[in-house]
């Protein structure tokens, strides 16, 4: 049985904190919302090696791998997860 992924912690690279969410956010149309956040994902995706990725990250990452290699895993098609979240969706409405 895998370990539940434990919430994020302190950060461990030197980043100072941005103020969350950034002044004017909230006065912003959801559309305008949704557009900063792609435009911030977008930002991130043209230098993925630069996005720190915290050690509990790796740890989890390792865990599972070896779960998997030792057969402690069952592993599902995506057309299985996709149509297992769609019911869940359709069962939330």
């Amino acid at each position: 049985m895998m370990r539940p992924i434990p919430p994020p912690g302190p950060y461990t690279f030197d980043m100072a904190q941005p103020a969350l969410p950034p002044p004017g956010f909230d006065e912003l149309s959801p559309d305008e919302k949704l557009e900063y956040i792609q435009a911030l994902w977008d930002r991130f995706v043209e230098h993925p090696e630069e996005v720190p990725v915290p050690d509990w990250h790796r740890q989890v990452i390792a865990e599972r791998l070896a779960a998997h290699r030792r057969g402690e895993t069952a592993l599902l098609p995506w057309s299985g997860v996709r149509e297992e979240l769609l019911a869940r969706l359709r069962t939330v409405r």
